[in-house]
C-alpha cells in the first residue's frame, strides 16, 4: 500500500502552522562574537546563553554512530516528547484514532486520552508476538498512526520483524516503531529501513543502554519531511545545553556502551538462570531487553515482600496478559545477587 500524502496526513493547521523563530534560529553564525539578539543575560557564561534550538553539534554526532543524516533525525526532552508530538501533528482530536498492540508502553495510550484521540488495542498473542492482519483489521479511515514497540515494554521480547514490515507495507498512514531497547537485542534497528518507507518513524532514547536516563534525550529518525514537522511544533529550546553537552560526551566514546551492553546481557543471562531455580517462578519470558518479564506464585505479595528489603521490582499484574508477572531490570551483579538472596528467604 502506497502511504498517503504527507499533507492529507499532517492536520490542516499543523501543515499551515507559522513556527515560532527564535533569535538563535534567525542567526547561528559561529564567527560572531558579541550576542544582543536574544534579550540573555551577559553574564555567567555559558549558562546564560540559550541552546542550539536544533542541537546540530549532537546530530552531527549521532548521523556518525546511528548511520542516519542529521536531517533525519529529532531530538527531543526524552522519547515522551518525541511521542506526544506525532498526536499533535497528525490526529484531530475527538475525530482521529491510533492503534497500538497491548501490552506495550503505557505513554502510547496516556498521549492519546491527554490529546484527546482513541486508542485501539490489539492483543498480542500467547507468546507476546505480533500479527500484522489484526492490526491492520483494526484500522479505518480515521487512522492516523500504528504504534509498535520492539523489543516490547513490558514483555521483554522483539516483535516479529517479517510482520512488522508487514504493517508498514500494508498501512497508509504512520508506522511508529519504539527501539528504546534495541541495543540490548540479536535483531537489528530499522533504521536502514527508512530510505524506502517515508512512511515510518523510529524512537530511540540515551536513557536505555546509554545510561543516560537522567538527561532526557530522546530520538526520532524518519524522512527529512517528518522532521521538518517535528521541529515546527516543537517548543523553540526543546533540549537544554546541560543535556547537549553530556550527550556529547556519551557519543564521543560510543564503546564505552558496548561495555555496558556486554555486561547487562552477560547478567540477564545469569539472573535468568537463576531466577529460574527460584520456587517463586512459574514461567519466563524470551526477552531482548536490559529486563525480563516472570510469572511468579503471587507477584503482589513477593513484590510487597522486596519493598521490605529495600529492593524495587516492577508489578505489572494490571496489565493485560501480564497476571501475576513481575518485571525485573537487569541491575549490577552486587544488586541481582542481593535480589537473589532476598528471594530465596521468601
Amino acid at each position: 500500500m502506497i502511504m498517503k500524502p504527507l499533507e492529507k496526513l499532517v492536520r490542516k493547521n499543523i501543515w499551515s502552522l507559522a513556527p515560532y523563530s527564535s533569535a538563535r534560529d534567525e542567526y547561528s553564525g559561529k564567527e560572531a562574537h558579541v550576542f544582543l539578539d536574544a534579550n540573555e543575560n551577559p553574564y555567567n557564561a555559558p549558562y546564560n546563553r540559550y541552546p542550539d534550538p536544533l542541537q546540530r553539534e549532537v546530530k552531527q554526532l549521532l548521523e556518525r554512530v546511528k548511520g542516519v543524516p542529521a536531517e533525519n533525525i529529532f531530538l527531543g526532552n526524552g522519547s515522551d516528547e518525541a511521542i506526544d508530538l506525532p498526536y499533535r501533528i497528525f490526529c484531530e482530536p475527538g475525530r482521529d484514532n491510533v492503534v497500538s498492540i497491548a501490552p506495550t508502553y503505557g505513554m502510547y495510550q496516556v498521549c492519546a486520552d491527554i490529546n484527546d484521540i482513541e486508542c485501539r488495542q490489539v492483543l498480542l498473542d500467547d507468546h507476546f508476538q505480533l500479527h500484522a492482519d489484526a492490526v491492520l483489521k483494526a484500522c479505518d479511515e480515521h487512522t492516523k498512526i500504528i504504534w509498535l514497540c520492539s523489543p516490547n515494554n513490558p514483555t521483554g521480547n522483539s516483535l516479529d520483524r517479517d510482520e512488522i514490515l508487514k504493517v508498514i507495507e500494508g498501512f497508509e498512514g504512520i508506522v511508529i516503531v519504539d527501539e528504546a531497547y534495541i541495543d540490548f537485542a540479536h535483531q537489528q534497528s530499522l533504521r536502514q529501513e527508512l530510505p524506502s518507507h517515508p512512511n515510518l518513524i523510529i524512537l530511540q532514547t540515551m536513557s536505555k543502554a546509554w545510561g543516560s536516563a537522567a538527561i532526557r534525550l530522546g530520538m526520532a529518525f524518519a524522512s527529512k519531511e517528518i522532521i521538518s514537522i517535528y521541529n515546527k511544533v516543537k517548543y523553540p529550546y526543546n533540549v537544554n545545553q546541560l543535556t547537549q553537552q553530556q550527550a556529547m560526551e556519551m557519543l564521543k566514546d560510543p564503546f564505552e556502551v558496548d561495555k555496558y551492553v556486554k555486561m547487562l546481557l552477560q547478567e540477564r543471562s545469569r539472573l535468568i538462570q537463576a531466577f529460574h531455580e527460584l520456587p517463586i517462578c512459574e514461567q519466563i519470558y524470551p526477552t531482548d531487553a536490559n529486563f525480563f518479564l516472570a510469572r511468579v506464585t503471587d507477584a503482589q505479595s513477593i513484590y510487597n515482600y522486596l519493598v521490605d528489603k529495600g529492593i524495587i521490582v516492577r508489578n505489572r499484574s494490571r496489565i493485560q496478559l501480564c497476571q501475576n508477572c513481575l518485571r525485573i531490570t537487569i541491575g549490577t551483579r552486587t544488586e541481582n545477587n542481593e535480589l537473589l538472596s532476598a528471594l530465596r528467604q521468601y
